[in-house]
């Protein structure tokens, strides 16, 4: 088999919503550089997902030059939301995590709820560097993430959706396949490998950079959402259910931390280090 290289690259400055894919990005220790430095919270300061709100998936968020962004949904006027002036953070629930983060304009308060039709805030990650640990479990000490589900970077690969396109197609829900790599949100996209290879790496380098494996990444009803129309269907979690069950989780990716810094660039050679 050929040399795996990296296909694409994504980042997602707002959590929840669709981001862009970015020939080439700064690898930081808590994540690619701009990725989920923004989140939505609800009333109780909970963050907000495509979970409950599956319209997240119709909206965008555009990583502007100093970190700013520029959000669009349908039936909305795009909004430029800069990165708010350092003062009091407030503590926000990120998944069973307590994080301090700082509260955006009003402006994009307002925003967000109109579009949601709920109350919405917007907050800003800081300072990635000290905010937010990584599970323990998985983790070195000091080792941080942005407000990504639990780790840096998510990596799949091109030959296991394949693979899994493939089982979808001889269940009960063929016509909602094939899926595309969207539904699971990645980081980076590697081509060239053999089917879920990456569920035996534990050291992977992309072009200059090396990387710590974590964990197989568990999946949840997000990837069900069609994220051009933001319906719901049943694949890829009843597939998942029958062929990609390890404990009590359904595994498609491989969760990735940092373990130098640099820049990865699309067509960047993959090389399995252990």
């Amino acid at each position: 088999m050929s040399q795996p290289v990296l296909s694409s690259i994504h980042v997602h400055p707002l959590k929840a919503v669709r981001g862009h894919a970015p020939r080439e990005a700064v690898v930081e220790p808590w994540g690619l550089a701009g990725d989920r430095r923004w989140v939505l919270v609800d009333s109780a300061n909970k963050i907000v997902t495509q979970r409950p709100h599956p319209r997240l998936a119709l909206a965008a968020a555009e990583q502007l030059p100093g970190g700013g962004v520029r959000v669009s949904a349908p039936g909305m006027d795009p909004l430029t939301v800069e990165v708010p002036e350092p003062r009091a953070t407030t503590t926000i629930e990120v998944w069973k995590d307590k994080v301090e983060a700082v509260l955006a304009d009003p402006a994009a308060h307002a925003w967000w709820s109109a579009y949601l039709e709920s109350d919405i805030r917007v907050l800003y990650l800081d300072d990635p560097a000290t905010r937010r640990p990584i599970d323990p479990e998985y983790a070195e000490p000091g080792e941080t993430v942005s407000f990504a589900d639990g780790y840096p970077l998510l990596v799949t690969t091109l030959s296991s959706l394949d693979a899994l396109n493939s089982l979808i197609a001889q269940g009960d829900h063929a016509d909602e396949g094939p899926l595309p790599m969207d539904r699971f949100r990645p980081s980076v996209v590697v081509s060239g490998t053999a089917p879920w290879a990456e569920d035996d790496w534990s050291r992977i380098a992309i072009g200059e950079v090396t990387f710590r494996v974590a964990k197989k990444c568990g999946r949840c009803v997000v990837t069900t959402t069609n994220q051009e129309t933001a319906e719901r269907g049943k694949e890829p979690l009843r597939t998942l259910a029958r062929h990609r069950r390890f404990g009590d989780q359904l595994c498609f990716g491989t969760n990735l931390v940092p373990e130098s810094h640099g820049s990865v660039r699309v067509g960047d050679p993959v090389t399995v280090l252990a």
